[in-house]
């Protein structure tokens, strides 16, 4: 099937602001695009790109002062399954784990492990270790985490969602990535689109959102604590330790966002909107 995906954000700036995006659909799914989804502006404005220490592509600029605007756009192939499930997955020792994985068991800005580890002990160190054990975490994440949009706040941190119990998507990825880093288990943290495809109405807006992967039995595996669910239409843009790593937009000044939208919608071969359920 063919999605069609994008978002487009709009600032004022009040003087010339340099500016990384992260909003480049990840290498890993470029393959799957029907062309780049390059990363526009207007007015328009000399971009560099470079891969950040994730793999993730990242695109600098000096966006002028005044209204500005990003945007991408583009139509991704996709094969309509659902994430896949390994529920035999066994954990690996610390000792056995590739060496690129042990920055993911880590405490980083927005997931204290050493505030949430006796916590993470209690909670499921007696639970049977691998697929099951993060599946019990995002259980309880997603039970414990009241989603409110209207309780968004930029600087919560995983221990403070655990507190308040309350959050958007993105704290409930840092409060599941401690979980499992404080039991050994390598997390780290996503952000991309998640379509309505194969779900009924009614639809929320749509926005770019988070979930994680964790590192099993040799491989990384996608969790959504946020929806609990399996999902068809993921696509990763970016991933990292935690929120700090993958922003949309590192903005070195006064941040004056004025608008933000997204759009993932199935579209048949003539690039007509296919309802979500079809």
């Amino acid at each position: 099937m063919r999605i069609h995906l994008g978002c487009e954000m709009i600032y004022d700036f009040v003087q010339p602001t340099p500016v990384i995006a992260l909003l480049t659909v990840h290498a890993s799914a470029a393959a799957r695009m029907e062309a780049p989804d390059v990363v526009q502006s207007d007015p328009p404005t000399p971009t560099r790109g470079y891969h950040d220490g994730f793999g993730n592509w990242c695109t600098r600029l000096l966006a002028p002062a005044g209204r500005f605007k990003l945007r991408v756009d583009g139509v991704i192939r996709d094969d309509g399954a659902s994430d896949p499930a390994s529920p035999w997955a066994r954990e690996t020792p610390v000792d056995h784990l590739p060496s690129d994985a042990l920055q993911f068991l880590i405490g980083s800005r927005y997931c204290e492990t050493d505030l949430m580890m006796q916590e993470a002990w209690h909670l499921f160190g007696k639970v049977k270790p691998g697929w099951g054990r993060v599946q019990a975490i995002c259980d309880f994440v997603h039970d414990h985490v009241a989603f409110d949009y209207m309780q968004a706040r930029a600087t919560r941190t995983a221990s403070e969602t655990y507190a308040e119990g309350r959050g958007v998507c993105r704290d409930y990825a840092h409060l599941a990535v401690t979980l499992c880093r404080c039991l050994n288990i390598p997390a780290r943290y996503c952000t991309g689109y998640i379509s309505d495809i194969g779900l009924p109405p009614p639809y929320a807006d749509m926005d770019l959102a988070a979930w994680i992967e964790v590192f099993l039995d040799g491989a990384w595996h996608v969790f959504d604590p946020r929806n609990n669910a399996a999902r068809r239409g993921r696509v990763l843009i970016a991933r990292g330790r935690d929120a700090a790593d993958v922003p949309l937009a590192h903005i070195f000044g006064p941040t004056p966002l004025v608008a933000f939208k997204v759009w993932t919608d199935r579209v048949d071969e003539a690039g007509r909107v296919v309802p979500p359920t079809a």
